[in-house]
């Protein structure tokens, strides 16, 4: 009814001045003593000629208003489908419109352009500080004392801080390599787990992790680093007790801590990109991207990521796996 309404709107300056000329003409006849109703009946006929005409002319706006309907929110890859112009002010903005396509498609190229050199930057860079990284591993390791395992503890979190720089403009950009198997999944945990071994054994925290034997469809890499960035985090914020990496039935993996937990007011946010919180307004080295792209890469992977937590008593990360089985299926 309301595109009906639009419609009358767009018509009503031609109606009225079709009323006005019948108008006129029976004041003509009026004035001029001759009989109404010889201009009785050519009113009516071009009356119900006009009507026929104005509803094919509805008909023809109506399905140009659904055809452009169907192209807003399409790429403007399509603008060569878009309906054809009636010619006059129609071909002056069909031409505006396709201007502005034009200009938008130089944007986006360049932008991309642009993304890709960041990316190959950031690519190169990643590479190339490893191998100090590495070199540095390699020395600490030749030792075993409390400095260098608190040393090997600090280089495990550059590793991690390069890695999520890398991780973040892979996830910007519109590429993907994402190798979906089915995984053992302990294997998976083992591999991460056995990266933390120094800063449990610095920290004296307990790990409570038996093997889940589960094999989970998803891929291998992206999932690993989730793990790792919420086993991280929950390092990070435990300063005494546990941490549990157990399997809650179907296939939701959690990670539990111990730790200062999170409050219920930071809780529903803390999977927004920068969010840091309360915890994070306290530790200035937060940047609040771990969890964010832990839950865009979950998206990818079609899992679902989710948090329980309480304030002093610590906080779990689920991981619901079986959402990726079901989406293959």
């Amino acid at each position: 009814m309301k595109l009906f309404g639009t419609y009358i709107k767009s018509i009503i300056g031609g109606v009225l001045i079709f009323i006005f000329l019948f108008a006129l003409l029976a004041l003509s006849f009026f004035l001029y003593e001759l009989p109404l109703r010889a201009v009785i009946y050519p009113i009516l006929l071009c009356s119900f000629i006009g009507l026929l005409y104005v509803i094919y002319r509805y008909y023809v706006f109506y399905k140009r208003h659904k055809e452009i309907e169907e192209l807003k929110n399409t790429a403007t890859e399509l603008i060569e489908f878009m309906p054809n112009s009636y010619g006059g002010l129609d071909d002056d903005y069909c031409q505006v419109i396709e201007n502005l396509v034009a200009d938008k498609r130089k944007d986006i190229e360049a932008v991309r352009e642009e993304t890709g050199k960041l990316l190959d930057y950031y690519t190169l860079w990643v590479h190339q500080i490893k191998t100090p990284i590495a070199s540095m591993r390699l020395r600490l390791q030749r030792e075993d004392s409390e400095l260098s395992r608190s040393l090997l503890s600090d280089l495990g979190r550059i590793e991690r801080y390069v890695e999520m720089v890398i991780t973040y403009l892979r996830l910007e950009g519109s590429g993907s390599d994402y190798i979906f198997k089915e995984y053992d999944l302990d294997s998976i945990i083992g591999d991460v787990v056995k990266k933390f071994a120094g800063d449990f054994i610095l920290r004296k925290l307990k790990l409570n992790y038996r093997p889940v034997e589960k094999k989970v469809l998803t891929d291998e890499k992206w999932l690993s680093f989730v793990i790792d960035q919420v086993l991280s985090n929950a390092l990070k914020y435990t300063k005494q007790g546990e941490i549990s990496i157990y399997l809650e039935e179907p296939l939701t993996l959690c990670i539990a801590d111990t730790g200062i937990g999170i409050s219920p007011e930071d809780l529903p946010r803390i999977f927004e990109r920068n969010y840091t919180g309360v915890r994070g307004r306290a530790d200035k080295r937060a940047s609040g991207l771990g969890l964010y792209l832990c839950n865009r890469i979950c998206k990818n992977l079609n899992h679902e990521i989710s948090a329980e937590s309480q304030v002093g008593q610590g906080t779990k990360i689920k991981i619901n796996l079986e959402t990726k089985r079901t989406f293959i299926e």
